[in-house]
């Protein structure tokens, strides 16, 4: 068993009993804890904060690519043929459609 020194039980005494030191504890305990902007909460909004910018990545890419299409079919008519028939299945009359898709290999 350890047992402690009456010198250092004098020490944290007197630590203890200090008001600087009381009032660092119950400062740091309240923010820790009790404030509105406490560690679990800050976590939080971290990690929100996260969500919200690899969404805000997704939609910009998006964006991106949405708008580099409609570039290509505002410049030329053939892409806008082209575009019809590849997103939206379109033909034109006495055509038949096939659709060819590879499909994944199971492991």
């Amino acid at each position: 068993m350890n047992i402690i020194a009456p010198e250092k039980m004098k020490r944290l005494i007197a630590l203890f009993s200090n008001k600087f030191f009381l009032v660092t504890v119950a400062f740091v305990v309240w923010m820790t804890f009790f404030d509105t902007n406490d560690v679990l909460s800050r976590y939080e909004y971290h990690q929100q904060l996260n969500k919200l910018e690899q969404e805000r990545d997704f939609y910009k890419t998006e964006t991106d690519k949405v708008t580099k299409d409609l570039d290509e079919l505002n410049s030329d008519p053939r892409h806008l043929e082209k575009f019809a028939r590849e997103k939206y299945l379109m033909k034109k009359e006495n055509e038949d459609v096939y659709m060819v898709s590879k499909e994944a290999k199971e492991e």
